[in-house]
């Protein structure tokens, strides 16, 4: 597997600045949009209920993490498709988690409490899981002797720390601000957010590969078991710990989906912004991979939602 995917490790991104603006400007947005669906008491939630609430916060941060680096040490991988494996690992949940979790018929009300929780926490657990897990990765990759890289990658954790936050922090603050103090404009904003937040996201996927598209219908094909089996541990992760942890079936569902639903957004403005990764390191398999998880992702919570989605269970009284 390694000799195969070798060449992804030696493509070169292609994306201009202004590009790149305009894509920050998109996911802010989004997130914004994302933000405007989430209340102060969805955090109140967390702590007055916080038994299922910790045990996704858990799985997704904490476990993801870890075991797609055990996942990495079993595959192989070449360093760029495993940095972006640790990379889609490290980001929050997907903008699309919510309707999947209501689409499955689970705690949809957990859903957006971990959806609000897990973005804010990302503004500080992606810079620091990616920091860990991958500088990890990287010091096994070098004492193993696996392979010299061509120029050595080097993860700077403060850059990302301030690029997360811009991206995600100002815009979740701003978004629970409006649903503060003024309650009728996000009332009328709140509902087309929502609807266009899922197209706008495919929208940043493809103008991330407009000039890059060739070489990921070229490459994509050599990632394409490595998301769908990265992306099926991620759900076994959330459905199995939440069962280990004995929660009820209805937020097991919401667990699940909330875990395995990542922000591959975020990990591709990630890996295109020139500050944290230099345009000339060739970084084509971090970029493939999170672009196919962009899209994975999301045909993967549509079959598990709808197969749920025909499985009536039981709601706990509240």
């Amino acid at each position: 597997m390694k000799e195969t995917l070798e060449v992804l490790d030696h493509v070169r991104l292609n994306f201009s600045p202004s590009g790149l603006f305009i894509l920050n400007i998109t996911i802010a947005f989004v997130m914004f949009g994302v933000a405007l669906n989430i209340k102060w008491v969805n955090f109140k939630d967390v702590i007055l209920k916080p038994k299922s609430a910790i045990t996704g916060i858990i799985s997704q941060f904490v476990l993801l993490p870890a075991i797609t680096f055990l996942l990495i040490l079993v595959l192989r991988p070449t360093p760029t498709v495993a940095l972006g494996m640790i990379l889609v690992a490290s980001c929050p949940g997907g903008n699309v988690s919510n309707f999947m979790s209501s689409l499955a018929r689970g705690n949809v009300a957990l859903s957006v409490s971990l959806t609000g929780f897990a973005t804010l926490a990302a503004t500080f657990m992606t810079p620091i899981n990616f920091a860990f897990w991958g500088g990890w990765y990287l010091k096994v990759y070098n004492a193993t002797g696996s392979g010299a890289l061509l120029r050595p990658i080097e993860i700077d954790f403060f850059q990302m720390l301030q690029t997360v936050f811009i991206l995600l922090g100002v815009p979740v603050v701003l978004g629970l601000l409006c649903v503060q103090y003024l309650p009728k404009l996000t009332a009328k904003l709140k509902k087309p957010l929502k609807q266009i937040s899922f197209i706008i996201f495919i929208g940043m996927v493809i103008a991330l590969l407009a000039a890059n598209f060739n070489n990921f219908l070229q490459f994509v094909h050599l990632v394409f078991f490595i998301v769908l089996l990265h992306n099926a541990i991620a759900l076994a992760t959330g459905f199995g710990f939440s069962t280990l942890m004995k929660r009820p079936r209805f937020d097991r569902r919401s667990i699940t989906i909330e875990t395995g639903i990542q922000n591959s957004g975020l990990a591709l403005v990630l890996i295109f912004n020139p500050k944290i990764f230099p345009p000339d390191l060739e970084l084509g398999g971090m970029a493939v991979i999170a672009a196919w998880w962009g899209v994975w992702h999301i045909i993967s919570g549509l079959i598990i939602s709808t197969i749920w989605a025909k499985k009536s269970i039981p709601q706990p009284a509240v």
